[in-house]
């Protein structure tokens, strides 16, 4: 996580995200959307494999973001994980506002 703004939390997510590590950062992100940021970041720049597991826990973070209030958004998304993203349609649910119709400034960006 990146502490730059703890009114922001950054998650940074690296390596593999698939059935053996989602589980602990399901939990963070628990822990994270319990302290209702406004925003809570997923940094993508060093992910290089997600299965269907993974994709799971991003669909969490985005369902209990909504129910928190916290827009959720991707820096950093690899080209693979944008056509994922696309084709499942995960990036569509990223773009709506949360419940309480706060603006979601560009909830998915791309480096």
């Amino acid at each position: 996580m990146d502490g730059s703004d703890p009114a922001v939390p950054v998650v940074v997510v690296g390596g593999d995200l698939a059935y053996a590590t989602a589980s602990p950062l399901r939990a963070e992100i628990d822990r994270l959307l319990a302290g209702r940021p406004r925003t809570l970041v997923f940094d993508f720049g060093g992910l290089e494999f997600m299965d269907s597991t993974g994709l799971s826990v991003i669909v969490h973070a985005w369902r209990e973001g909504q129910q928190a209030g916290t827009v959720i958004e991707l820096r950093a998304v690899p080209r693979f994980l944008e056509t994922i993203l696309d084709l499942t349609g995960v990036t569509g649910l990223l773009d709506r506002a949360p419940i309480d119709d706060r603006p979601a400034p560009g909830s998915v960006a791309s480096a």
